[in-house]
């Protein structure tokens, strides 16, 4: 491999015939990654080039790039909205952009590379020496905004999970092993036993699950050196003792710092220095000039106002403890509800640990809501499965233990990850469990919360507390739910009710299923039978799963009509899951390939077996699609979960190589009736 100590390689000229190498990567699937692979080749072979193509989808790498390839190189080009390791590239000239703009201008991207810089691993950070990497910071060609916060939101919550779980699980595991009853009712752990050293450790975990929040943030903006500026920011979000605060910033400070420390990186990156300083950018200069900046930032500048926060709010509990017991409950729980760990939660908490001995009503409310936020998420991903992905399953179920013992921060990745909705629902459910155990004068002798306080005896009117936090987790869980549902779906799904396009999809589709495709007897005929449909995708595309016309006109709406043509089959158990499902993927990044083409898809267990469904569009549908291009042509795909992982990237990839051809697309588009539909959609291998 040519090393970086080389001399960069001249620019080509332009008659020469190059060789050229490409990688190309989309975060949420592979149909990207391989149209942009085609689109390059393509290209490249109008253009008189060689090229070759190595994808890195979610099935894996295909088609690697070797060290032969790699030194015979004139230039590299990676399309691709996910971090790509260019080390292998080292003395090469190297193109970074995004996906789109493989599948959209790969002649102009053949061109650039021509005079691409030359790729140095040591000194890329902050020299211009090298493009950013594509998934960190603004994606050049790439996408929206958003969708760079997301991800970076996502990979920060992403590393922060197991720190939540370890440390949440050995903190509970180790009151309910090794925990002693108080004469108070609470839980004490010896110290210098063996399960003060699992506390211990547990402990450990929670304390680092914020800064690694913070940390991975930045790394996921701006690459290895923000990862200190990160981390170090998160850690100082989370004392409160550095900017005089009684509590620290939690998760929601370790966001703010993260995205501070990954765009303070970015910005350095940008300073013009000297060739001899570039060594030492990203393992000197960039970490400690950036997580000076932060740290001090946050102290001198946004750790005041918390403190003050802290300080004015707890003033202001001390004035209502005369009110109503009702709107002091609910105030409560809107406090401890909202950050789970953060200033507001440790003020309503403190308030009522100093009230313990004199008014332990003002207790019995917070402890009624301290569970609520992770026993109500731990719920929603077990009512709702299809919403959320196997990781946050697997956080849930850790969850809802957490919240039995009382461990609020079992929510925090939830609410991370979904702040705009699973902050109001936790609020919520909070509210309603303070507020039933201040009806119902629940007191609370000890300075924790959750069932495990009630169980020990702790509680005063245990019924009641056990019902305020039972339908405190209720509401939580179904407010979860419904937001996430109200975000996917938006405006649409109120649209096709309205216009009941169920009833009239339902309707057209159900004869079809019946009369296409069997003898007289109505039963369906094998394929390669005399007047049998050619078998499609191995057999999950139908007749009956086939639709000349959408009557749909906006994306939700489609997708609902799409579901509702695949429940024909019989193999959907419910059709509102599979559309939750299918909706939450486009929330990761929209299906609509570009060319007029949109694949929706979905694994859940909504369904029971592989099934794929086709429809068209005449006046086309807007699916927020690379090219602007509306959705013409639509295809769903439902897996069960059991049969997610190769199966429902074959699918696939098989649709995107084949929808690439403009010929196929085109006979798809003319073919008359749902027999040559079948036809042209055979032609798929």
């Amino acid at each position: 491999m040519t090393s970086s100590a080389d001399p960069p390689a001249p620019a080509a000229g332009r008659g020469q015939r190059l060789k050229l190498l490409a990688v190309t990567a989309c975060p949420t699937g592979i149909a990207h990654t391989y149209m942009a692979a085609e689109k390059l080749q393509q290209a490249a072979e109008a253009l008189g080039h060689d090229i070759k193509v190595e994808t890195q989808g979610s099935i894996g790498a295909e088609n690697v790039l070797s060290d032969n390839d790699v030194s015979e190189a004139d230039g590299v080009i990676i399309a691709a909205d996910t971090d790509v390791d260019r080390s292998r590239f080292a003395g090469k000239r190297v193109l970074s952009v995004g996906v789109a703009e493989g599948i959209h201008h790969p002649e102009r991207l053949i061109e650039r590379v021509r005079e691409a810089p030359v790729y140095e691993p040591r000194g890329g950070a902050g020299s211009g020496a090298g493009p950013v990497p594509v998934a960190r910071g603004a994606l050049p060609g790439g996408g929206k905004g958003r969708g760079v916060t997301y991800k970076a939101l996502m990979n920060g919550v992403s590393y922060m999970i197991p720190f939540v779980v370890v440390g949440g699980l050995l903190i509970a595991v180790s009151l309910a092993l090794g925990g002693e009853p108080r004469a108070d009712g609470g839980l004490v752990i010896p110290d210098g036993s063996f399960w003060k050293h699992v506390f211990d450790i547990g402990d450990i975990g929670f304390k680092l699950m914020i800064p690694i929040l913070s940390g991975y943030i930045a790394y996921a903006i701006a690459d290895r050196p923000a990862l200190v500026p990160g981390m170090v920011g998160g850690w100082i979000a989370n004392t409160g003792a550095l900017y005089d605060s009684e509590s620290g910033a939690g998760f929601i400070g370790a966001i703010v710092t993260g995205f501070l420390a990954g765009y303070v990186v970015l910005w350095i990156k940008k300073v013009d220095v000297p060739r001899f300083v570039r060594p030492i950018m990203p393992v000197i200069v960039i970490p400690v000039l950036a997580t000076s900046v932060v740290g001090l930032f946050f102290i001198y500048v946004l750790g005041r106002p918390i403190s003050w926060v802290f300080e004015h709010l707890t003033s202001w509990l001390g004035g209502l403890t005369g009110t109503s017991a009702a709107l002091l409950g609910v105030i409560l729980g809107l406090m401890i509800a909202f950050d789970m760990g953060g200033p507001v939660n440790k003020t309503a908490f403190l308030f009522g640990a100093g009230l313990v001995s004199r008014n332990p009503e003002i207790m019995g409310m917070c402890a009624a809501a301290i569970p609520v936020p992770p026993l109500g998420q731990g719920l929603a991903t077990v009512l709702r499965r299809g919403m959320f992905d196997e990781q946050e399953r697997e956080t849930g179920l850790a969850a809802l233990f957490m919240g039995f013992f009382g461990i609020t921060e079992g929510a925090i990745p939830f609410a991370a990850a979904r702040p705009a909705r699973v902050i109001p629902a936790n609020m919520l459910g909070g509210a309603v469990a303070g507020a039933i155990a201040g009806l119902a004068a629940v007191t609370d002798s000890v300075p924790h919360g959750g069932p495990i306080v009630a169980v020990l005896g702790a509680v005063g009117g245990v019924p009641m507390f056990l019902i305020a936090v039972a339908v405190g987790t209720v509401v939580t869980a179904l407010a979860t739910v419904s937001l996430m549902a109200v975000g996917s779906s938006a405006a649409g799904r109120a649209a096709v009710r309205r216009a009941g396009v169920g009833a009239r999809a339902g309707a057209a589709v159900a004869p079809v299923a019946v009369a296409r495709g069997t003898d007289e007897a109505g039963v369906p005929a094998r394929p390669g039978t005399p007047g049998a449909p050619p078998e499609v995708l191995s057999g999950y595309l139908t007749e009956a799963t086939v639709l000349r016309e959408l009557a749909a006109g906006d994306k939700a709406a489609a997708i609902r009509e799409m579901a509702e043509l695949l429940a024909v089959t019989g193999k959907v158990r419910d059709v509102d899951a599979l559309l939750d499902a299918a909706l939450a993927r486009e929330e990761l990044g929209t299906t609509g390939l570009g060319e007029e083409i949109a694949i929706p898809h979905a694994k859940t267990d909504a369904v029971t077996a592989p099934v794929v469904g086709f429809a068209r569009s005449a006046g086309g549908i807007e699916w927020g699609a690379l090219d602007g291009s509306p959705a013409r042509l639509v295809f769903m795909i439902a897996v069960p979960e059991a049969a997610a992982g190769d199966e429902h990237l074959r699918i696939l990839a098989l649709l995107a190589r084949k929808l690439l051809d403009a010929g196929f697309r085109e006979r798809l588009s003319g073919a008359g009736d749902v027999d040559a539909i079948l036809r042209v959609l055979g032609e798929i291998r």
